[in-house]
């Protein structure tokens, strides 16, 4: 597949990393010749420095025979523009935009985006889904990550192991024994760093963090096994009234059980137009830093904080006061993933990696066959692919036991019909079944093959 990425910031040079990564045609174009170089001397990539939206720019990235495009600079005029003339002058068959301001993503013109229009295929929101990934960490606060899988029937949860949970030193094998009813497999293990595909003779240590693909019933008693409760939260406190954290309070306020938010605003016109869009929540205009502020807002009672402004250093700051205060969870949004390995030493309980967010949707939409959920973890170490049995798969007709999946890939789920399903090895995968597969990256090129969505690509 022949694809050109404009923009060769965070989120292009992640989803270039991907796709070069499985032997795509790649090209990136941007404005910043450092930012091509980069691109260009570490991934296999071709480099194009100009204006994306310029059509000669889009010609000399070949976009006369392009099979796609993902607009994802930093202007959300720029990303249009440039899946516009992909469109109009060159005919490419699928255009993705990144696009941020929320005017533009309001429903009264979501008819714009139609091919005698704004011709985009997809538009990504970071800020939605920023939001998304902070009410999924709320809901499963014991959790240092989460995604949701197989039409909400199965999730997948990232757990942190201390030294008291209760299957220290058990082999994952004996799990299946001691927990024969639980509909979960443990299909991540990340220890000293390291993120890998567990054997079944592996033992959980304490400090272990483990990515965890479980039945959406069976979600409280796998954190009860895994030591874990699943505290309810009744009172959030958020700080940043920008599109993230006004997307989260509106969602809050929409939930049919009562959760009493407050947000923090250090901008006195942002902090206007967040109370102006929310009706129950309130809103108060001042620096999340002050301790002042954050006991105001009542952050030493408040069940998890929520810091979502644009500044990490902020965020970490703030989340690190709120626990201090005594506020039970923090949850904090990271743009810089180098900063990951702060959250344990700071006490901080999970955070939010919008690039992450954004990546996983741009993938989900780039393998739109038969794959219908895609999911990076870590810094892009492996996926969570959630996929549809094609009659022609290798996989139809084969019980689990006999299907030969490189050593960094395990099944984690089986959908057949609405039946969620643990993966035993006597399980029999048939045509139209959906399955749910962690990958480390090097592997995901043989999981399509096995998948066979390269034949159905478009």
């Amino acid at each position: 597949m022949k694809v050109i990425i404009c923009g060769a910031g965070q989120v292009g040079w992640q989803i270039a990393r991907h796709l070069s990564g499985e032997r795509n045609d790649v090209t990136v174009v941007d404005v910043n010749a450092d930012l091509v170089r980069r691109a260009t001397e570490t991934l296999d990539v071709r480099g194009v420095v100009g204006f994306a939206s310029h059509p000669d720019v889009l010609e000399k990235a070949g976009a006369r025979d392009a099979d796609m495009i993902i607009a994802a600079t930093h202007s959300d005029e720029v990303n249009m523009v440039c899946c516009q003339i992909a469109q109009s002058a060159f005919n490419v068959t699928r255009k993705i935009a990144r696009i941020r301001n929320q005017s533009y993503l309001e429903t009264a013109w979501s008819d714009l985006y139609t091919l005698d229009r704004l011709a985009i295929d997809v538009v990504i929101s970071p800020e939605r889904e920023v939001a998304e990934a902070a009410l999924q960490r709320l809901a499963a606060p014991s959790t240092f990550d989460t995604e949701v899988f197989m039409g909400g029937r199965a999730q997948l949860l990232g757990l942190h192991l201390d030294a008291d949970c209760p299957v220290l030193n058990t082999p994952l094998r004996q799990l299946n024994d001691l927990f024969p009813t639980l509909r979960a497999i443990v299909v991540g293990l990340r220890r000293g760093g390291r993120l890998v595909a567990p054997d079944a003779d592996d033992q959980l240590l304490a400090e272990d963090d483990i990515y965890v693909f479980t039945h959406s019933e069976d979600v409280t008693r796998c954190l009860e096994i895994f030591g874990k409760k699943n505290r309810k939260q009744e009172r959030v406190v958020i700080v940043g009234g920008g599109n993230v954290g006004l997307g989260v309070a509106r969602a809050l306020e929409a939930r049919t059980d009562r959760i009493r938010a407050k947000v923090i605003e250090k901008d006195r016109t942002t902090a206007e137009n967040a109370a102006d869009g929310l009706e129950r929540t309130i809103v108060l205009n001042g620096d999340g830093m002050d301790m002042d502020m954050l006991l105001e807002a009542a952050v030493d009672r408040a069940d998890a904080v929520l810091a979502v402004t644009d500044d990490d250093k902020t965020n970490l700051l703030v989340s690190v006061r709120a626990k201090q205060a005594g506020c039970q969870m923090a949850i904090t949004l990271i743009n810089d993933p180098t900063l990951a390995p702060l959250m344990a030493p700071l006490d901080i309980d999970a955070y939010i990696n919008p690039r992450a967010t954004t990546v996983s949707s741009i993938l989900r939409h780039i393998r739109h066959g038969r794959v219908r959920g895609v999911y990076s973890l870590g810094d892009a170490e492996a996926e969570m692919i959630e996929a549809q049995v094609l009659s022609t798969s290798p996989l139809a007709g084969r019980l689990i036991r006999d299907i030969e999946f490189p050593e960094g890939v395990l099944v984690g789920a089986v959908m057949k019909g609405d039946r969620v399903m643990k993966p035993t090895g006597d399980l029999r995968i048939e045509a139209g079944d959906v399955i749910a597969l962690f990958a480390m990256s090097k592997d995901v090129p043989e999981v399509e093959r096995l998948l066979q969505v390269s034949i159905d690509f478009f």
